[in-house]
């Protein structure tokens, strides 16, 4: 069981024009006149993110770096599984994957060693398969960590298919939907079903779909709140965005 979490920011502060097409409703070239005399961002409230993207999205800036963050924190506390939302959970598979086969990066080893042992478990809510070289390199063989997917129906931001590329590499995937966007569910049903899964993961598949529920759903944006409710046991790494 689960007694406590720990929640990282993201390391690279994102100026407003790295913002821009990040909302596929906006108008990037608007945007950008509109942010030409923007001020510099103050770093305790900017935005955050663990890597910037390309054009094309087949390049992850500042990923390498983000790892290196990652590892000098495992190296200093264990945990017993990972957490992410939307960027965060792209990360946090991509992390349960890369301590199955750490070696694939070496400058993710201390003193040729592994910084942590493999997670229990995951947890990405809104998650993607990142396209990157590197991250192709840690996803090369799929990842063997239980993971608990978490798709939203109407997610206009990481949209159902990008998350099942995500599943598809997952060899112990567990996938439940919501009728909702690009928000963390919480509802009562998914309050419950969430704290229920951190409480005892080893024996999750024992915990009900929070869709078993007959005519209870996530509704509408139901707002981001991290369910809380574990009481003892060992700590999950919550990825912050």
């Amino acid at each position: 069981m689960i007694s406590f979490t720990v929640f990282l920011d993201a390391p690279h502060i994102l100026r407003p024009v790295d913002l821009v097409g990040l909302n596929p409703n906006s108008n990037p070239q608007a945007t950008l006149e509109a942010l030409d005399s923007a001020a510099e961002p103050d770093p305790a409230l900017a935005p955050r993110a663990w890597w910037k993207v390309n054009e094309d999205r087949t390049v992850a800036y500042g990923l390498e770096e983000t790892l290196e963050l990652l590892r000098d924190v495992l190296k200093e506390q264990k945990f017993n599984g990972v957490f992410g939302f939307s960027q965060g959970a792209a990360l946090a598979a991509m992390l349960s994957a890369l301590l199955e086969r750490p070696h694939v990066v070496p400058s993710f080893l201390v003193n040729g060693q592994l910084p942590h042992p493999p997670f229990d478990f995951c947890v990405a809510i809104s998650g993607f398969r990142l396209r990157d070289p590197l991250a192709d390199t840690i996803f090369a063989d799929g990842y063997s960590t239980p993971t608990l997917h978490v798709i939203g129906k109407t997610d206009v931001i990481v949209v159902e298919e990008r998350s099942r590329l995500l599943v598809g590499i997952s060899t112990q995937p567990r996938v439940e939907e919501h009728e909702g966007g690009h928000f963390v569910p919480s509802k009562g049903n998914w309050r419950k079903f969430l704290a229920d899964y951190l409480r005892d993961p080893a024996s999750s598949d024992l915990v009900p779909s929070p869709n078993s529920f007959t005519g209870v759903s996530s509704g509408p944006n139901s707002g981001a709140a991290t369910p809380v409710g574990p009481t003892s046991g060992g700590t999950v790494l919550m990825m912050k965005l």
